[in-house]
């Protein structure tokens, strides 16, 4: 049995997907499914049981000599969140309990991390675990991954193998529930269809012009290449980036919108709302070189490459992965 917490969302439907494709069909999927808008991103996959999220720990007590690994993906993901007490329960306690049962029945564990943790990249987007407790997020949701990033490297006991991975700008299918949440990508594409134009936020920043700041956009699926990745492989527990090592300009990705839909361009731009001008990140892009230096080869998908294969095969017919 594989355990994925999170299986509703987009990115653990996405992974359920993949497991499948692969051959996996034990999958134990984790959720709180309440949540109907969430629900088709699960039809269609071959899933063993589904339990709800409260009951995983009672469940994993009757049922852990058949575990064999644990994606922890579910998360609560909302940065316009600023209620901390959601976050420590459900990102930090949450996190740690599941931490806690993987050392007791020796369970190999990769949980979702983020890029979130490095605020305004002030000390760089080096996954360096040395550094993490100089990190300063910008909001409660930040905040909540970097804590237990530190919590996990501070702990003497560990499961036999983990890593936590920090995900980047991740975009592609399964995301039609996120709502404001939604990667840009699928943002430009309904705001193209609707009005044949795209409005994307001005620059505020001298260093860079308008449409020109910059972001790590990684495709789900290869965000997922790296979770199976880390499935086999078992060793060198830490803390990775999952990001494509290349930062990308906005105008870029619109543009790639554009030309997937096979439309003219017609970008504006809009002032960046002032309750969030002053935490407004201008530039992002991980350094891949740890993980690539344990042996993952595989190179990333370009953002045309992505951006392509996401509005044709998915966004354009509301397919799912």
């Amino acid at each position: 049995m594989i355990i994925v917490t999170g299986a509703a969302g987009f990115i653990g439907s996405g992974l359920i997907s993949r497991l499948n494709q692969d051959g996996f069909k034990s999958i134990i999927a984790v959720d709180d499914f309440s949540k109907i808008e969430k629900a088709e991103n699960l039809e269609g996959k071959t899933i063993q049981e589904k339990v709800e999220r409260v009951e995983l720990f009672n469940w994993l007590d009757k049922n852990n000599r058949d575990v064999e690994f644990i994606f922890h993906i579910g998360a609560r993901t909302d940065t316009t969140e600023f209620d901390r007490e959601i976050f420590e329960e459900l990102n930090v306690s949450y996190s740690k309990q599941i931490w806690e049962k993987c050392i007791a029945y020796q369970i190999p564990l990769v949980y979702a991390s983020s890029a979130a943790t490095y605020g305004l990249g002030e000390h760089g987007y080096d996954d360096n675990e040395s550094t993490l407790s100089q990190l300063k997020p910008l909001n409660p949701y930040g905040d909540s991954k970097n804590e237990f990033d530190i919590w996990a490297l501070q702990q003497e006991k560990k499961p036999f193998f983990w890593a936590g991975l920090k995900f980047f700008n991740v975009y592609g299918p399964n995301e039609y529930h996120k709502g404001r949440m939604a990667s840009v990508v699928m943002h430009a594409f309904n705001q193209i269809n609707k009005t044949e134009k795209m409005k994307l936020f001005r620059s505020h920043n001298p260093d860079f012009k308008d449409g020109e700041q910059m972001r790590d956009f990684i495709y789900v699926k290869d965000l997922i290449d790296v979770c199976i990745f880390f499935m086999h492989h078992r060793k060198n527990s830490g803390i990775y980036n999952l990001g494509s090592g290349r930062a990308r300009t906005f105008k870029d990705l619109v543009t790639s919108t554009f030309n997937a839909m096979g439309k003219p361009a017609d970008i504006s731009y809009i002032d960046t709302p002032e309750d969030i001008r002053d935490k407004y990140q201008y530039f992002t892009q991980a350094n891949m070189s740890k993980l690539r230096s344990i042996g993952f080869t595989r190179p990333f998908t370009s953002l045309e490459e992505g951006i392509d294969d996401y509005v044709k095969n998915y966004l354009s017919s509301g397919a799912y992965l």
